[in-house]
């Protein structure tokens, strides 16, 4: 080792710090790792140095520090040219259309890394290469980005953000030039050119240079101007706005949202919304909770509902630091306050933005060029609903990378895109910005609550409205959390091979819930298909219509030739499977029952995932003993659609998906054995 510091006994690992020690300009980093040497902290060195992190399709997120394992100068100045080499290769024209950085207001003091350094230091990549870069001058939320590329026409766009991540992490997220974030193949052909490109460029460190330089813009004005005016051909009852009375209260928790959710109303005349001081400013220590998700609900709301209380405001909503997500939280007559989950509002802005579309569309076959999108982990609330009105619902693999790159696609083919949500209070409520957008959402949320005002109706009276109209769709989705990548490997493994004799052989039984089918994307098996290959159909596969007043299984004409022009169309576009990744692990569950369960591996946080489900026909239409309610259950988990007239009962429904999830928890994810920790409450 040079300047006769100890090594660390791993040869990579010394190699790794020797050529970090030549590359790293930083003086907070590098006297970190020669502490580390002197101190001879060799687990600390492994944990740096070890292995570098992973490009992938959400691009970076790693806690901030030295080594190649964190977010840092160096790190973020090699990812950069890696991006700008493959760009290069990709874009003949990249140096007249450039690329945007923007960046929220995350910092670590003790190694000298922030959001906005590390977007300056990827600004001076570019232009040391002669690229044009809008970077902008000030925080901004992370649809800005996406918009910025998609406005201008650039060739891609960087976001730097670790979202709701914890304060000490942050990320380096990549937009591609169709405005969506970036898919396989561009992920592995980014991170080999990363590789190929580690010793910094000439001017990659001199970003006094780059603010100077003629090839730096500052997109900010034009964007902000621009986008608001895009986001306003939503606004479409600007009267009710300006005389709604319900007051609402915004908490941004600590991020960048307070002041664009500010504009956002404005932009729409909706009244200000109230803001929690403690919570409005950018602080990135996020000193008033421990998390900074909203999707943690209460616990990061009880600033939010005091200060409801204070005001008299019925209505909470809630942006994740970076501003992409957004919470909502109503005050029940009861004084309780009822937080929605993702699923409950993406069916509520999935219901208002088809009721909004029909009120600017008086030709009624134009329906069957809308589209609605959804994860494949999220609600099939809005399945019921295009089946009802004839729109076209699709899902996909989760990740709002997905969903922008569809609905990108269909926008090209002339479709209209009205809405895509995923059930981590994501949503997509303008085709101006292809990724989740927690800015737009507030401003349309706050319509939808002055329109059902004016009709003397809550956003939980409307949701009760939807259910009875399109069907009940419980679920029940929480997480644990576990460091340990061996352990997450055996957990899912012992699935594929339940039986113990070395064969695939998934759960035939989950406790006294039998198992009727199972997929799994890690490994492209899906036990509904004839060939055990994951293939999914984005159109309705089966209608059944079942009456108690009539011979069972009898279909109504409509339905019939509804169910026909499915075939048609799906005979006309094939099948479209969705793609498997052996880099993530995700396995889908059906039950006998009807419920419906899915265990997958989060991209960006320690976390194994469940997601459970069970569908109620519209009418609640759920008995366990009826055969034909059993049948329905069973065919609307297996994303079929189903029609009944049953009587319901609710609450039976709700408890038996609780008594589902405990023998989830307690025969597939073993949390004791596997020392698995909860989600904090």
């Amino acid at each position: 080792m040079e300047d006769g510091f100890s090594k660390s006994g791993d040869a990579k690992v010394d190699r790794a710090v020797t050529q970090w020690l030549r590359y790293d300009k930083n003086p907070k980093t590098v006297c970190a790792v020669e502490k580390l040497l002197k101190d001879g902290a060799v687990e600390t060195l492994k944990k740096c140095f070890s292995s570098r992190m992973a490009f992938g399709t959400a691009g970076l997120r790693a806690a901030m520090g030295p080594g190649v394992a964190c977010m840092n100068d160096l790190t973020v100045i090699q990812t950069t040219q890696g991006l700008c080499r493959y760009l290069e290769d990709s874009f003949v024209n990249l140096k007249e259309r450039g690329v945007a950085i923007g960046y929220d207001a995350r910092a670590h003091p003790p190694s000298g890394g922030s959001s906005k350094r590390f977007a300056r230091l990827a600004a001076a990549a570019f232009i040391g290469r002669g690229v044009p870069v809008h970077l902008f001058s000030d925080i901004t939320p992370t649809p800005f980005v996406p918009f910025t590329v998609s406005h201008l026409g650039l060739c891609a766009g960087i976001m730097v953000t670790a979202s709701h991540n914890p304060k000490e992490d942050n990320g380096y997220k990549v937009y591609w030039a169709n405005g969506a974030q970036i898919v396989s193949p561009h992920d592995k052909g980014i991170s080999k050119a990363i590789e190929e490109n580690l010793e910094p460029w000439s001017e990659a460190w001199n970003t006094e240079a780059a603010l100077m330089s003629p090839l730096l813009k500052d997109p900010l004005e034009d964007i902000h101007t621009h986008y608001f005016k895009a986001i306003q051909k939503h606004c479409l009852h600007r009267e009710l706005n300006k005389s709604c009375e319900v007051k609402i209260v915004h908490t941004s928790v600590h991020g960048v949202g307070h002041a664009f959710v500010r504009s956002a109303f404005e932009a729409f005349d909706l009244h200000p919304p109230y803001a929690v001081a403690e919570q409005k400013d950018p602080d990135p220590e996020f000193p008033t909770v421990k998390y900074p998700n909203p999707e943690e609900g209460e616990g990061v709301l009880n600033l939010s509902f005091s200060l409801a209380a204070t005001e008299g405001a019925t209505v909470v909503l809630a942006n994740d630091p970076d501003a992409d997500r957004l919470a909502v939280a109503e005050r029940q007559e009861s004084g309780q306050w009822r937080v929605f989950s993702g699923n409950e509002l993406g069916a509520l802005l999935g219901w208002w933005m088809f009721h909004c579309w029909k009120e600017q569309s008086p030709d009624v076959g134009a329906v069957k060029n809308v589209y609605m999108l959804a994860s494949t982990v999220s609600s099939k609330i809005l399945r019921a609903i295009a089946l009802k009105e004839g729109f076209h619902f699709e899902e996909t693999l989760t990740g709002f990378k997905w969903m922008g790159n569809r609905a990108r696609d269909l926008l090209d083919q002339g479709k209209t895109v009205l809405f895509a949500f995923e059930e981590a209070i994501g949503y997509m409520c303008s085709p101006s910005v292809l990724d989740k957008d927690g800015v737009s959402a507030a401003a349309i949320t706050g319509e939808m609550v002055s329109y059902l005002a004016s009709k003397h109706k809550s956003l939980s009276q409307q949701l009760t409205t939807i259910c009875e109209e399109y069907g009940y769709h419980l679920s029940k989705n929480s997480y644990f959390i576990c460091h340990d990548q061996d352990v997450i490997r055996g957990l899912f493994e012992r699935l594929r091979n339940y039986s113990g004799d070395g064969t695939d052989s998934y759960p035939s039984k989950c406790g006294a819930f039998s198992v009727t089918a199972v997929r799994d994307l890690t490994t492209g098996f899906d036990s509904n298909q004839s060939d055990n290959k994951a293939v999914r159909l984005f159109f309705f596969p089966n209608i059944y219509y079942i009456d108690h007043n009539k011979p069972a299984g009898r279909i109504s004409f409509f339905l019939f030739f509804f169910f026909l022009h499915c075939l048609f169309c799906a005979a006309l576009r094939g099948p479209q499977v969705l793609p498997t990744s052996r880099s993530s692990q995700m396995i889908t569950f059906t039950f006998s029952n009807g419920g419906v369960a899915t265990m997958r591996t989060s991209g960006t946080e320690p976390k194994i995932k469940y997601y459970t489900e069970l569908c109620a026909a519209p009418g609640n239409g759920y008995k366990k003993q009826d055969d034909h309610a059993h049948l329905t259950a069973e065919k609307c988990a297996r994303s079929e659609i189903v029609l009944l007239s049953v009587d319901s009962d609710l609450e039976h429904l709700k408890k038996e998906l609780d008594q589902l999830v405990d023998a989830i928890v307690e025969n597939f994810f073993e949390p004791q054995k596997n020392k698995l920790q909860p989600k904090p409450e």
